[in-house]
């Protein structure tokens, strides 16, 4: 196949633009980007350009409004998917889909790209997304959907997502692996934690965001942070840091003593057994979650814990800092929004090395 120089990129639910890094790495131009979320869209604008980036709702962008693309990308809002959601068939969001299909109409790319929730491919809207390529919206284009695992394209993370590729050149396969968990022929081991955030700070000297503020679209927003400016602490109670610390590496709330047990927990005997987890240093991270600062939600305890030295353990949870690079972020990334905002930001993303993978696979078949 021919290779196109710099091929054009319409990137839709594009949240602070994981996905888009990924893309933008292989080569790729953002000719538009949509996201609806003001401070994600900001982010989005103040790494890769305002003047590409439309802070609306997808369906008040008019068909003559959109430009032709080589690629469009994007990932529908999953929450009525989410094993964390409502699994709600009827949730409005579900229906954003289509939404993302009339793009795909009006700029006629080459190829497109679904990224969701690994649910998404169990789920009736798959199934309708399946239709409308048999005999529907995008019956030009060929399906290969799937689910990837983030680790195996060198992502410290065990992020599970659905990807579907759409292609009217020709039948794309989904990327194959480029490391595994027990590495064979020609393949890399497993990214691991240690390898994003060993080094930095263990004890953040701040736990607030610095007082910075910028401009976009007409309006204010905090920021733009750089990656040092996110590597905050929190203030955890005496009892949550007594929780911390009886907690060893890959352990959760099953390792805590009665006494530390919430009601909850104590009645609930078995399930959620990454919550009040802690990472390990040699493994990849669970999924980063857009709640990740909050360890009863998951694995987010950071992963330095001696059994010998109580000196030697860190006793928090990771910073947005550390979540953003387990979410494969660039260290130069700049972010915009409130603490809460950021974090869904980061949770929400795609990890870029994904993202990368599947545009250098696109990539070379591109006519």
């Amino acid at each position: 196949m021919l290779h196109v120089s710099e091929p054009s990129l319409i990137d839709l639910f594009a949240g602070c633009g994981g996905m888009t890094v990924g893309f933008r790495r292989e080569g790729f131009q953002p000719l538009m980007a949509v996201e609806h979320d003001p401070a994600a869209a900001a982010t989005y604008a103040a790494n890769f350009g305002e003047e590409h980036t439309h802070p609306v709702d997808i369906a008040t962008i008019e068909n003559d409004a959109i430009p032709s693309a080589d690629v469009i990308i994007g990932g529908p809002p999953c929450q009525g998917f989410s094993n964390l959601g409502s699994k709600n068939v009827d949730d409005p969001r579900n229906q954003l889909w289509k939404q993302y299909l009339r793009f795909v109409q009006v700029a006629r790319p080459q190829v497109f790209v679904i990224e969701n929730v690994d649910r998404f491919s169990r789920s009736s809207e798959f199934q309708l997304l399946m239709e409308e390529a048999d005999h529907g919206m995008i019956k030009d284009y060929e399906l290969t959907p799937g689910v990837l695992l983030a680790a195996d394209y060198g992502v410290a993370q065990r992020r599970p997502r659905t990807i579907v590729i759409g292609s009217r050149i020709g039948k794309i396969s989904l990327p194959t692996p480029t490391h595994a968990k027990v590495p064979a022929a020609g393949l890399k081991p497993w990214e691991t934690v240690r390898s994003r955030i060993a080094g930095l700070d263990e004890r953040p000297a701040s736990t607030e965001l610095p007082d910075m503020w910028t401009d976009f679209f007409g309006r204010r927003f905090r920021g733009q942070f750089k990656g040092r400016d996110i590597h905050f602490g929190r203030q955890p109670t005496p009892l949550s840091l007594e929780r911390y610390d009886h907690v060893p590496p890959g352990g959760g709330r099953f390792n805590l003593p009665d006494r530390l047990l919430s009601r909850c927990w104590r009645e609930k005997k078995t399930g959620t057994t990454d919550v009040m987890g802690r990472m390990r240093w040699d493994a990849p991270s669970l999924t980063i979650r857009t709640e990740f600062f909050k360890p009863e939600k998951g694995q987010y305890l950071h992963p330095q814990w001696d059994p010998h030295d109580p000196n030697r353990r860190v006793n928090r949870v990771i910073t947005h800092y550390e979540a953003s690079l387990l979410q494969d972020f660039p260290k130069d990334f700049v972010w915009c929004g409130s603490k809460t905002e950021i974090a869904k930001q980061i949770g929400n993303a795609v990890p870029s090395g994904l993202a990368a993978a599947v545009a250098r696979h696109v990539r070379n078949h591109l006519n």
